[in-house]
């Protein structure tokens, strides 16, 4: 479980629809961060956007205009395991934005160690 204190936020900004060596990008690198023991992931995907080709995409363009829609996959976890996946993450992404900020965890509880007031 992540501790309280110090962490590392990674987002990751994709296209639903790029693909990858068997399927999608997004789904490759949500299994990867599974394999690789990260506390937890969230997959957002946008109503619309546009990203360097300036070309807006939104959920009402219909077929496969449709799922070139944004997605922000983002983690947050200690510096030492998001150094230890770095380098292979970052080669995954063959078209789409990384970044990663400072955070601080104030609190994480799972719902086995919840306290009943």
């Amino acid at each position: 479980m992540l501790e309280n204190g110090p962490a590392v936020k990674v987002t990751i900004h994709l296209n639903r629809d790029t693909g990858a060596k068997e399927g999608f990008l997004v789904d490759d690198i949500f299994a990867f961060l599974r394999r690789n023991g990260i506390q937890g992931a969230t997959m957002l995907q946008a109503y619309a956007g546009f990203g360097a080709h300036r070309q807006p995409h939104t959920t009402g363009a219909g077929d496969v205009a449709g799922l070139h829609l944004p997605v922000v996959v983002y983690f947050i976890e200690e510096q030492q395991k998001v150094d230890a996946i770095l380098d292979e993450l970052l080669s995954m992404v063959t078209d789409g934005l990384v970044e990663a900020h400072p955070t601080t965890v104030l609190r994480n509880i799972s719902s086995s160690a919840k306290v009943v007031s």
